[in-house]
């Protein structure tokens, strides 16, 4: 049986991780072994990104609720407290939509928490 070699999918295979690192700087555009690390990093600190990005904007959410909260004289952790005592299920982020966009309908929630405290 004759040897077979890659040829054309070989070719495939480095025209598609170069095409991925096209931007890159220095010799990692150009080399194929170097090329191949930077594309699998590369992927891994998305993946991380990714994770981070819902991270940081939860935080945020946090953040405006806490301060929305301390101008009507109540603290962030009383308040999440009272939204599950009065069985308020919105989340964190329409929480924060609601205080940002519709002072006098969060003015509401936050009396019917109060109320359930």
């Amino acid at each position: 049986m004759p040897r077979v070699r890659k040829g054309a999918a070989a070719r495939q295979a480095k025209k598609r991780v170069l095409k991925a690192v096209k931007g890159y700087r220095g010799a990692v555009r150009t080399q194929i072994r170097l090329a191949k690390e930077a594309r699998l990093r590369a992927e891994v600190n998305a993946r991380v990104g990714r994770r981070l990005k819902k991270r940081d904007y939860r935080s945020l959410w946090i953040i405006r609720l806490s301060a929305a909260c301390k101008q009507r004289g109540m603290r962030y952790s009383q308040f999440i407290s009272g939204c599950k005592k009065a069985g308020i299920e919105l989340n964190r982020k329409m929480l924060s939509e609601i205080a940002i966009a519709d002072e006098a309908g969060f003015d509401q929630i936050v009396e019917q928490v109060k109320a359930a405290l």
